[in-house]
C-alpha cells in the first residue's frame, strides 16, 4: 500500500481545523480523548502549590534557626550571657547576705610571725560581704603566698565566720650566697622578704647547696654544747662536706661521713687539752684514726695527746676540699 505524503501546507490547515473542532465540539464527544484531564491538571496545580508552600515553610524555619544561632553566637562572643549570669549570681549573694549569711568575724589560729593585717588583706574579705561569695581555694592560695606561712586551712563557718588555721615556718639558719644573706626554714627553703637583722643569732651556712644540708649539720653542732658558742659559720665544700669556722680564726675540716663522731672527738680533745685556746689555725678531722692540727706560723707545736697529734704545717695544711 502506498503511503500518501501530506504537504506542510495541508498539515497546517489540518492543525487549524483540528483546533477549531476541539473548540466547537464538547470534549466528551471527541473520539479518542481521555476524560478527567481538567481534574488531573487541577490536581497537579494543587500539588505544585503545596510543594511551593512546604519549600517556603522549610526555608523560613532554616532562616529563623540561622538567625537564632548567629545571634546567640554574637551575644556569647560579646559577653552578654556571662554578664547576665554574673548579675544573677550577685543578686543571689545579696539575698543571702540580707538573710544573715555575711562575714562578721575572722578567727585565726597558729599565727605567730604573720601580721593579722596581712592575713585579712590576703583573704580579701570585708565585714558585711556575702559569706557565700567567699572563694575558699583562692583565699588559701593567697594566704600560703605570705612569707612565713608554710601551709594553711581556710574554712567558711556559717552563718558569719571565716576560720583560718596557719602552719608557720620556723627560721633555722642564715644562708650566705653570692653576697646576699637569706633566712631559711627547717626544710632549707628561703623565707622571702624577711629582714635578716632580726635573726642574727641563727647559725650561718655558706655556699651553694648548703641549705639542703643545714638541718643535719645544725643537729650535730647542737649536740656538743661546749663547742656550739664558738661556731661562727659553716661552709659547704665541693657539695660533699663541711668546714666549720670557729672564733679565733680556727677552721675545722669535717669528714664526708660520720660527722657526729668527728665533732664529738673534737669536743673531747678540747675538754681534755684545751686545744682551741692555743695558736691553732686548722684542725683536720677527715682522717678516721688521727686528728691533724696546724698552728699559726711561729707558734710552738701542740703536744701529742691520746688520738690527737700536733703538727706545724703537716701534709694536710694546704687542702681545702
Amino acid at each position: 500500500m502506498r503511503r500518501l505524503k501530506v504537504s506542510k501546507t495541508k498539515r497546517r490547515e489540518g492543525g487549524w481545523l483540528r483546533g477549531l473542532v476541539m473548540r466547537l465540539v464538547p470534549e466528551r464527544l471527541l473520539p479518542g480523548r481521555k476524560r478527567g484531564g481538567k481534574k488531573k491538571r487541577a490536581l497537579r496545580r494543587r500539588r505544585r502549590a503545596l510543594l511551593n508552600w512546604r519549600t517556603l515553610r522549610l526555608a523560613s524555619v532554616g532562616l529563623t534557626a540561622l538567625v537564632l544561632v548567629g545571634g546567640g553566637a554574637w551575644l556569647w562572643q560579646d559577653g552578654w550571657y556571662g554578664r547576665q549570669v554574673a548579675r544573677g549570681i550577685d543578686w543571689a549573694y545579696a539575698i543571702s547576705a540580707d538573710a544573715g549569711l555575711r562575714v562578721d568575724d575572722l578567727l585565726v589560729e597558729g599565727r605567730s610571725r604573720t601580721m593579722r593585717s596581712a592575713i585579712v588583706e590576703s583573704l580579701g574579705i570585708a565585714r558585711g560581704m556575702p559569706i557565700l561569695a567567699f572563694d575558699l581555694a583562692a583565699a588559701q592560695t593567697r594566704v600560703e603566698a605570705l612569707p612565713w606561712v608554710r601551709a594553711s586551712v581556710v574554712e567558711r563557718r556559717l552563718p558569719d565566720e571565716i576560720f583560718v588555721q596557719l602552719s608557720e615556718r620556723e627560721p633555722m639558719a642564715l644562708w650566705q650566697h653570692e653576697g646576699q644573706v637569706y633566712v631559711i626554714d627547717e626544710t632549707g627553703t628561703v623565707i622571702p622578704g624577711v629582714d635578716t637583722s632580726g635573726h642574727a643569732r641563727l647559725p650561718l651556712v655558706v655556699g651553694p647547696g648548703a641549705p639542703a644540708q643545714a638541718a643535719a649539720l645544725i643537729a650535730v653542732l647542737e649536740s656538743q654544747a661546749d663547742l656550739r658558742p664558738s661556731v661562727i659559720a659553716s661552709v659547704w665544700v665541693s657539695d660533699r662536706r663541711w668546714n666549720i669556722e670557729l672564733q679565733g680564726g680556727i677552721s675545722v675540716r669535717l669528714p664526708e661521713g660520720d660527722v657526729a663522731a668527728a665533732w664529738a672527738q673534737l669536743a673531747e680533745v678540747e675538754r681534755t687539752h684545751g686545744l682551741l685556746s692555743r695558736d691553732v689555725v686548722m684542725v683536720d678531722l677527715r682522717l678516721p684514726d688521727r686528728l691533724v692540727v696546724r698552728t699559726a706560723p711561729g707558734a710552738e707545736p701542740s703536744g701529742r695527746s691520746g688520738e690527737s697529734s700536733g703538727e706545724s704545717g703537716g701534709e694536710s695544711s694546704g687542702e681545702n676540699t
